[in-house]
């Protein structure tokens, strides 16, 4: 899903959870509705900065970075031209974003709940959209071809 869906999907999500959680607190202030609701965004959207550190790993080289330093427009306009197939690979960026989401939900909970609750479902969402658009992107043939594929492993 490109940064935009994201940004929107965190919009939506965190500030329906602004309306209906207490208000978060950090260092003993209270945190105004719009700061939450721009974390909530920042969240969903800057989350995806792991597909840098995955394609590094599985490519060996920072290209992906350079492109983006050197053609920054492409990073907001045009996001399909940054990785190339198989840089990043579908099962590792959800399983990136879980490994985040489980990580940083604890820490931000040790800051304030109501944080960490926005942090969590935001997080959620990005990866319910991520899994609902690689699922649109899929030729029919290919879910089922998968299933056949995890039968065979059992």
């Amino acid at each position: 899903m490109h940064s935009k869906h994201h940004a929107l999907v965190s919009l939506v999500v965190a500030a329906a959870l602004v309306v209906v959680l207490p208000a978060a607190s950090v260092a003993g202030r209270s945190a105004p509705a719009a700061a939450v609701v721009a974390y909530g965004i920042a969240l969903g959207v800057f989350v995806d900065l792991d597909h840098f550190v995955i394609a590094r790993y599985r490519t060996g080289s920072w290209d992906a970075v350079r492109f983006c330093l050197s053609n920054p427009t492409a990073a907001v306009v045009d996001q399909t031209r940054i990785f190339e197939t198989g840089d990043v690979g579908v099962l590792s960026r959800l399983l990136s974003h879980l490994a985040i989401l489980g990580v940083l939900v604890p820490l931000v909970a040790v800051v304030d709940v109501t944080l960490a609750i926005v942090t969590g479902v935001v997080l959620y969402a990005h990866v319910v959209s991520d899994v609902a658009w690689d699922i649109r992107r899929l030729p029919r043939d290919v879910e089922g071809a998968t299933d056949d594929v995890l039968r065979a492993i059992r």
